[in-house]
């Protein structure tokens, strides 16, 4: 869904630009609660899991393919707040780096795939969360139906957006119900993969997951044949696995999905190109301001083999998200720290 120079008009991207710009200083600021010493490497490497798994689009309908858009993954992993900086900084490094998604639609392009993705699916994820049983399962099942509402309303936006800026004169009925209808299927796709992630984490280290704070789990012992609560452990159960072997694994897992695995996904056009392409909306699309750059189109210039090429740009998509999310992430955290901490006043 990387809108791209030339599909919304000027003042509507400035508009939008205007509306993103001030949404990330809110996320900047409710950052800093949201993060800590435990959970500000872990956002980082959220950032490039991410880029490293939008590498990977999957076949939906004939002749067309989706990918992950990655906001409910975030704001459960790691907050709301967080959460849209973590994929904004994925849309920053893919436009700069990759001419992917317009950089005058990157306000477009934030308020669309970040914004929209995250508080739509934080606002299911939440209410689903009162009214599901309060275990770790539910979880899972609240992010599976909080992704997979994400991507269509994120369409709808885009809708919206093209309601207000198109620059084609093309009929907004067809563009919605295209648009709705390709973007559910790559829905559940998105669920699959949200749902998976954020279990697999949960597995191993549920006190960095946002979403299942404050949720618990009792072992259920069977007396007299029914089912009671265990008594509460007076100690803290030991973490299965290291906040520093979770982050290796995952920055391992997301060069091997960039660099090798995203050679073997679909080539057909996304859900956005696809509906642009049989609509007409890309009919005054402009060449992208970063066209030229030796890592555009997701290849490393220079590089005749195409599997080398495409791997080398995901291994070095990954480490510049990782390196920059991570930078904005820690600063956040130290400013927090900076904050909370004592203020000697001199009596």
């Amino acid at each position: 869904m990387h809108v791209p120079d030339g599909f919304i008009d000027a003042p509507t991207s400035a508009v939008t630009g205007v509306v993103a710009a001030g949404a990330l200083a809110v996320s900047l600021r409710g950052a800093r609660r949201e993060l800590d010493e435990k959970t500000a490497p872990l956002a980082g490497l959220v950032a490039a899991f991410i880029f490293a798994v939008q590498m990977l689009n999957f076949p939906v309908a004939a002749g067309t393919s989706g990918h992950l858009l990655g906001g409910a993954l975030a704001a459960i992993l790691v907050g709301p707040y967080t959460g849209v900086l973590c994929v904004s900084v994925v849309l920053l490094m893919q436009g700069v780096l990759f001419a992917d998604g317009g950089l005058t639609a990157l306000g477009v392009n934030i308020t669309d795939m970040a914004i929209t993705t995250t508080v739509v699916s934080y606002a299911v994820f939440r209410a689903l969360l009162a009214v599901l049983p309060r275990q770790r399962r539910s979880v899972t099942v609240a992010s599976f139906v909080a992704a997979l509402v994400s991507v269509p309303a994120a369409a709808v936006v885009f809708t919206l957006l093209y309601a207000v800026g198109g620059t084609t004169d093309v009929s907004l009925g067809k563009v919605a119900t295209a648009m709705v209808d390709v973007h559910v299927l790559i829905g559940v796709g998105e669920a699959v993969i949200t749902a998976l992630t954020v279990s697999a984490v949960i597995a191993v280290r549920p006190d960095l997951v946002h979403g299942a704070r404050g949720l618990h789990q009792r072992l259920k012992l069977r007396v007299d044949g029914a089912l009671v609560d265990a008594p509460a452990p007076t100690a803290p159960v030991a973490a299965r696995t290291s906040r520093r072997a979770l982050w290796a694994t995952g920055l391992v897992t997301s060069l091997v999905l960039a660099g090798f695995v995203s050679f073997y996904a679909s080539a057909d056009p996304d859900g956005l190109e696809k509906v642009a392409h049989d609509k007409g909306i890309d009919k005054k699309e402009e060449k992208h301001a970063s066209a030229d750059s030796p890592l555009a189109g997701y290849g490393v210039t220079n590089v005749s083999d195409a599997r080398l090429s495409g791997g080398l740009a995901g291994v070095i998509g990954v480490g510049v998200t990782v390196v920059a999310g991570s930078a904005v992430f820690w600063a956040l955290r130290r400013r927090r720290a900076e904050d909370v901490s004592p203020v000697d006043t001199g009596l």
